[in-house]
């Protein structure tokens, strides 16, 4: 299998920047990405189970790896829900491939958002980020003319630190291109 560009990066450079940064002893404190999880729910699969069929496989396109169906852990009169009814999709990404993904998004899709100022800095408080998508159309692999509807997807990268301060610095030296502080912003162009 060849070299993940990501991977390497990270295991010959990033990795040594960052015990020297946050002034770690020993080089098994670093932090490292372990999953990326990508979920999308689909509402429309309640009257229509075909729905969820088509989502299936552009989720796997887009994760190179085949999803599982989410279902529903409990029966919801009021939206039409039964206990066990599939309602989207979700897929875990570990290795190579989650290497893979995580070089893609940043380099490649990120900034084929419209209108893109950068993702926001709000980590969860247990160092893993949260990352959600309006349009799955930003992504390569997914063909316009196969939907009629375009769903979103929440994509969370969870790292090997509690601590959001090493987790937000691993993701920005991979690449992440996070937004930049308003205030920040004018004092530059003040000075």
């Amino acid at each position: 299998m060849a070299e993940i560009r990501l991977k390497k990066l990270y295991e010959t450079k990033i990795k040594h920047e960052l015990q020297a940064s946050l002034g770690l002893k020993n080089i098994m404190q670093v932090p490292k990405v372990l999953k990326v999880v990508i979920n999308t729910g689909v509402k429309d699969a309640v009257a229509d189970s075909r729905v969820l069929k088509g989502v299936t496989e552009v989720i796997a396109n887009i994760a190179g790896q085949a999803p599982i169906k989410t279902i529903a852990k409990k029966s919801i009169a009021g939206f039409k829900i039964r206990e066990g009814m599939p309602l989207g999709v979700s897929v875990t990404l570990r290795g190579n491939k989650m290497y893979a993904f995580l070089d893609k998004l940043i380099n490649l899709t990120l900034p084929a958002v419209r209108d893109f100022q950068g993702v926001s800095t709000k980590l969860d408080g247990r160092g893993s980020y949260n990352l959600g998508l309006k349009e799955w159309t930003v992504f390569p692999e997914v063909d316009f003319d196969t939907f009629e509807k375009i769903y979103g997807m929440n994509i969370t990268i969870q790292t090997s630190t509690k601590c959001d301060e090493h987790a937000m610095e691993l993701l920005k030296m991979l690449g992440m291109p996070f937004r930049r502080d308003r205030a920040k912003q004018v004092e530059q162009r003040g000075s």
